[in-house]
């Protein structure tokens, strides 16, 4: 890899952290919101399960969104890539639930469920990105600006025609 596309990768990976943060923070923000609300008596799977799902959701949209825009720039069909990211968080939202609600459960101790929310966001900081890069934007990153540079080559074409 030349030095050009290491220092790519490199603002790519910085770009993508800082987002994911601000997407963790709603993410913090919504989970923290619910249980605030809707306080739970005891620590319980199904608790929570109510509070951790919407934060994600949330999370996934605002991430997917700047995401796309701003760090892969990618010209790449937003149905498809949506389509794509569907299918990670098919996978990875039942497993992220489910074994997160099986530790809750298992151990059951006040602050758990906190602990589990925090290391199941970091996991999927770091499998998102890998699978974002190398499978959604695989072959489109940057291509946003050259898409938009051959609509305006078109429009000042047809203009002169």
């Amino acid at each position: 890899m030349e030095k050009s596309t290491k220092m790519k990768e490199f603002w790519r990976v910085l770009k993508f952290t800082i987002i994911s943060i601000s997407a963790g923070l709603i993410q913090i923000g919504v989970y923290a919101l619910i249980r605030l609300i809707a306080p739970f008596p005891e620590e319980s799977w199904q608790d929570y399960v109510v509070a951790y799902t919407p934060s994600l959701l949330l999370s996934v949209i605002w991430n997917f969104t700047i995401n796309r825009k701003y760090t892969f720039k990618s010209a790449n069909n937003v149905k498809v890539a949506m389509l794509l990211v569907l299918a990670f968080y098919a996978v990875f939202t039942p497993l992220s639930i489910i074994l997160g609600a099986v530790v809750v459960g298992a151990v059951a101790t006040e602050s758990i469920g906190d602990i589990v929310f925090v290391v199941t966001l970091l996991l999927n900081f770091v499998l998102e990105f890998l699978y974002t890069r190398f499978v959604v934007y695989r072959n489109s990153c940057d291509t946003a600006g050259q898409k938009q540079e051959e609509l305006s080559e078109n429009q000042t074409e047809n203009e002169e025609v």
